[in-house]
């Protein structure tokens, strides 16, 4: 294997390494959404319907 080659497999390899460290860091970083209570319309009900 040549220098051109290795550079460039090290550089490609690096690139991949590089983004995936930045995305599983932004994942395990960014805090949930905040998803609506299903229950907010009926808080003053005292019993729940079944379905």
């Amino acid at each position: 294997m040549n220098s051109s080659a290795l550079i460039t497999m090290v550089l490609a390899q690096g690139t991949v390494i590089c983004l995936t460290g930045y995305f599983f860091y932004k994942v395990l970083t960014t805090p949930p959404a905040q998803e609506p209570d299903s229950f907010s319309e009926n808080d003053e009900e005292l019993v729940r319907k079944e379905e």
